[in-house]
């Protein structure tokens, strides 16, 4: 049977969690011989089997999307890789399971089987009472389902785990109505899905079960391996030079950086090169028990380790918050004293410092801080290098391309890359009969669909558009090549010459011509990563809710520099101050943004443009040097400016040779960019209404088109505007 490596990320449907349901590309499943709802199995640390159905148009062909229960199920973590392969399913003939004593003795057997019915299990395997709704029992036994489970159980039903401890046959048994489904006598706690990965040490570093990439692997992290091996190596290796000395060294370390970006095999790989074992944890599954079980999976995952021995704890501001003193987050900060002061290390991984306790960095504690920065070009290509090394790859690829267009990639998605062009290379491969090679094109397709998991929140979705596909507004696109391009694109120039590049830009006009158009065509010039904010997406009643958005969106936006902020209607996000009836909250919204533009932290590799059509409510202080201090007027086209729309518009319409563009662009008064376009889209239309074979628009078809769309520009809009430029240039 066919199979193939991919990613296991927990992203469940609503719909699928917790009912042994995954999703998977159509083109993957194809690629295994299957069809929706076939089974597969899922192989990590353990193997299990589920039935695997189609993801949606953004799915990544190397990732399959699962809940909780069955990353658990597998001893996988988020991102880990793992193997699908098809799977033969057979009936169940018998079921063992074990839960709760109140839930064995309340749920009769019957009911049992309902509500895993069509379910695919496994020895071992963690599954939950919530009826398979997707291809599973009837409807209105689903529902009879649900209502004796919220009747006798109640709605604790649903979160409900229970463990299978006998399974007639033991692999990929799927319940049937004629399966016999029992309760182990007695009746004990489940075994957690979530638990199992955290109370389990990670191996040795020498175990044949783990692989830890060396240190001269992790480009970009050079200096922060350094800083940590000369720290580990001092408290480990060297404890006599420290006596003479009269001092001591407490291994208590956070490392901060991105999501993605390799903190956790940073510590590994250190450990690793100086032969420590380590233990590794992931906070969030421990502070999701209570406080009792929470620290006895602390306890139990240290006691049996050899001393001395790194304690790698991921995650950890969920462990220990910064504004929720927990019980469990107190056992926490005893248990890294006690075995920091035992002569251990305990290294702690955050995307999020600023959320982390301070009672955690104090000294004793998490003394020391090492911050693992995003990699830039450089370390893109030299870890694309890494992930390439066993790849078959065509003579076109280059590696220096790849790395230019990914800007805001951190490790993780530069894995997720190869492994993406790796994929569509097996599937060209299997179709064409080729010996299959890994070519430059497929890396760069794979760059287009994995989104850097830096932007996963307010990103734009660029079109394949750049500053040439824009018609005329000469002037606006070197103002906007200046300000914007040169400093992300060439930072080195502004550096040799002593000048501060310009932070921010303004673009106003009338709507409808092309602002956004502008902002698209810059970010596919320019290879930025481009954070897309809509001006009231930032306010909320919440007292500090929106300047904390605001220093979120700026974090953010300096972790994946180069990056391009584009605040849309800006004049709703940073009205002038003193004129607001919302009890401050846009005022505060406004010193957010002029601290973060112009303040202490230095803003670097990152501009901003803001867009409206009513500049004079933009807040003045926003407008003045060092924040958006080049103010852009985007003027309504004129006549040959319309014409070139239009052509641009209608570079993929077969018109006729009655069409002059050049004349209908000077008929088109009071017509914006947007109502050009809307103008060859409905003369598209109006061919199609007349015949659906249609094979070119004609002069008539335009005509129709002109009764049916209307100029969306204002005079009176259009001369208060072009009073303001005219005043601003005055």
């Amino acid at each position: 049977m066919a199979a193939l490596t991919v990613s296991i990320l927990l992203k469940p449907a609503a719909l699928d969690a917790r009912r042994g349901i995954v999703r998977v590309h159509p083109e993957v499943l194809a690629a295994l011989g299957l069809q929706a709802g076939d089974p597969v199995r899922l192989t990590g640390q353990r193997a299990t089997a589920c039935i695997a159905l189609t993801a949606d148009g953004e799915a990544g062909r190397g990732s399959v999307y699962a809940d909780d229960l069955t990353l658990g199920n597998i001893g996988a973590r988020d991102g880990d890789s793992i193997v699908i392969e098809p799977v033969t399913l057979s009936g169940a003939r018998r079921i063992v399971v074990d839960g709760p004593v109140e839930v064995a003795v309340a749920v009769t057997s019957d009911v049992l089987r309902q509500a895993l019915l069509s379910k695919v299990l496994s020895v071992e395997d963690n599954v939950s009472l919530l009826p398979l709704d997707i291809g599973g029992a009837p409807r209105d036994v689903v529902e009879a389902t649900r209502r004796s489970l919220s009747n006798t159980v109640g709605f604790a039903y649903t979160s409900t785990l229970l463990t299978v401890v006998e399974c007639d046959p033991p692999t990929a048994a799927m319940v049937t109505s004629d399966t016999v489904v029992i309760w182990r006598r007695g009746g004990t706690a489940a075994r957690p899905a979530t638990v199992a990965p955290a109370l389990a040490a990670v191996p040795a570093p020498d175990s044949p079960k783990e692989t830890v990439p060396p240190v001269a692997d992790l480009a970009g992290l050079a200096a922060q391996a350094e800083q940590l091996h000369e720290l580990l190596d001092l408290g480990f290796h060297h404890a006599e030079i420290l006596e003479s000395v009269g001092t001591q060294v407490s291994l208590g370390i956070l490392v901060t950086g991105p999501t993605g970006v390799g903190k956790t095999t940073l510590a590994r790989a250190v450990a690793h090169e100086l032969g420590v074992p380590v233990t590794h944890l992931w906070a969030p599954e421990i502070a999701a028990l209570t406080a009792n079980d929470g620290a006895e999976a602390l306890r139990r995952a240290t006691a049996a380790m050899a001393k001395p021995f790194v304690l790698l704890v991921s995650g950890v501001e969920e462990l220990a918050p910064r504004d929720d003193r927990s019980p469990l987050s107190t056992v926490f900060r005893r248990l890294v004293r006690e075995l920091i002061a035992a002569g251990n290390a305990v290294v702690c991984t955050t995307s999020r410092p600023e959320e982390v306790s301070p009672l955690l960095r104090q000294p004793g504690i998490l003394e020391h801080e090492i911050s693992a920065p995003m990699p830039d070009a450089a370390a893109r290509q030299a870890l694309l290098g890494v992930l390439t090394r066993d790849m078959r790859l065509a003579d076109d690829v280059d590696l220096t391309a790849v790395a230019g267009r990914t800007p805001g990639f951190v490790v993780a998605d530069l894995v997720t890359l190869v492994r993406e062009a790796g994929v569509r290379a097996a599937m060209r491969a299997k179709e064409s009969g080729a010996e299959p090679a890994v070519t430059g094109a497929e890396l760069l397709a794979a760059a287009q669909t994995v989104r850097p998991s830096s932007m996963a929140d307010s990103s734009l979705e660029l079109a394949q558009v750049t500053l040439d596909d824009v018609g005329d507004m000469a002037d606006v696109k070197q103002v906007l090549t200046e300000t914007v391009l040169w400093p992300l694109t060439y930072p080195d120039a502004f550096t040799r010459l002593g000048v501060e590049a310009p932070r921010g830009v303004l673009l106003y006009g009338p709507p409808g011509c092309g602002k956004t158009y502008l902002v698209k065509a810059i970010a596919g010039s320019g290879r930025a990563n481009v954070l897309s904010v809509k001006g009231a997406e930032l306010l909320t009643k919440w007292v500090g809710e929106s300047e904390a958005s605001v220093r979120d969106l700026f974090r953010r936006a300096r972790q994946a520099a180069p990056t391009l902020i584009f605040l849309d209607e800006v004049d709703a996000l940073a009205p002038v101050r003193g004129q607001s009836t919302d009890g401050g909250t846009t005022d505060r919204v406004v010193a957010a943004l002029l601290t973060e533009l112009d303040g202490v932290e230095d803003l670097r590799n990152v501009v901003v443009i803001g867009a409206t059509n009513r500049p004079d409510m933009v807040d003045p202080a926003l407008l003045r040097p060092g924040r958006l201090e080049r103010i852009v007027y985007v003027p309504p086209p004129d006549a040959g400016g319309r014409a070139a729309i239009l052509r641009s518009a209608a570079k993929g319409v077969p018109l006729s040779s009655d069409v002059d563009l050049d004349v209908l662009g000077g008929e088109l008064e009071l017509f914006s960019a947007a109502d050009c376009a809307a103008l060859i889209r409905e003369a598209a239309l109006s061919a199609m209404r007349e015949s659906l074979d249609a094979t070119e628009v004609t002069a008539d078809h335009v005509k129709s088109a002109r009764s049916r769309v209307r100029p969306s520009l204002e005079p009176t809009q259009l001369a208060a505007l072009e009073a303001y430029a005219e005043g601003r240039r005055g």
